[in-house]
């Protein structure tokens, strides 16, 4: 019964997460047709690529046990192909991220000849890759506090990424992995944050506030004409006292 409902949940996890996945489309539909990439950053895609490989290979039964998480496979392959597709310019970042990869799944396979050790090389790196696929956001919620915008969040990546979350974390804890749960348990909160921001300011202007140091210059720019002008007065005042002198002395 549990293997069953451990594989229902993980293909309800592959339909969030593939909603995770492409809801990028939107993004990156909008910065092909305004020709710019504006706030957006890769970094977070590149992440996700990280991620998807390495949870693919940790699927595959050369790392786990046959075919128990067949349902990590098929999702995060078809996320390599969607995160390839968003980020195929950033060819020195994906060039780099293929290598790590790589050389991880060369130790993994002719290094270690065991599935637990396996298990526990890939699913550790992939851990720390998944950690960091969640944590990216941070920097966008940063940016919507800042401005009081919701614009470069979207409400979907933040609702799909809450769901597939909790989702895996079930997954995760259902076959007792706690390097499938384990990332989870930071992905389901901050999923949920990013949804409470979201209903914060969703009806919000965005606010560009005057960055500090120009007030400073005007500031220093105002002071400073005021002493060029208490410079040029006291140098009238000299030059009208020694005239009248020399008239006098005449």
């Amino acid at each position: 019964m549990t293997v069953i409902l451990r594989m229902a949940v993980g293909f309800m996890g592959n339909a969030t997460s593939f909603l995770l996945y492409a809801a990028p489309i939107s993004t990156f539909a909008r910065v092909i047709r305004k020709k710019s990439t504006e706030e957006f950053s890769c970094v977070p895609y590149a992440v996700s690529l990280l991620n998807c490989l390495f949870y693919t290979w940790y699927g595959l039964p050369v790392v786990s046990y046959k075919w128990e998480n067949f349902p990590m496979i098929t999702i995060n392959g078809l996320g390599i192909l969607l995160e390839l597709s968003f980020i195929w310019k950033a060819g020195i970042m994906t060039t780099a991220l293929i290598i790590f990869f790589s050389i991880i799944a060369l130790l993994s396979t002719y290094k270690f000849h065991d599935h637990k050790t396996r298990k526990q090389l890939v699913g550790g790196v992939g851990l720390i890759a998944s950690v960091a696929m969640y944590a990216a956001p941070l920097v966008v919620m940063k940016k919507v506090i800042q401005t009081k915008s919701v614009e470069y969040m979207p409400f979907s990546l933040s609702l799909f990424s809450f769901l597939a979350s909790l989702l895996w974390l079930a997954y995760g804890l259902l076959g007792r992995d706690l390097l499938i749960a384990a990332p989870n348990l930071v992905g389901a909160p901050l999923g949920a944050l990013q949804l409470m921001l979201y209903c914060k300011y969703r009806n919000r202007a965005m606010v560009e506030p005057k960055p500090a140091q120009e007030w400073d210059v005007e500031k220093v720019d105002m002071k400073t004409s005021k002493q060029h002008l208490q410079i040029a007065a006291v140098t009238t005042d000299d030059d009208i006292n020694e005239k009248k002198s020399q008239i006098i002395n005449s």
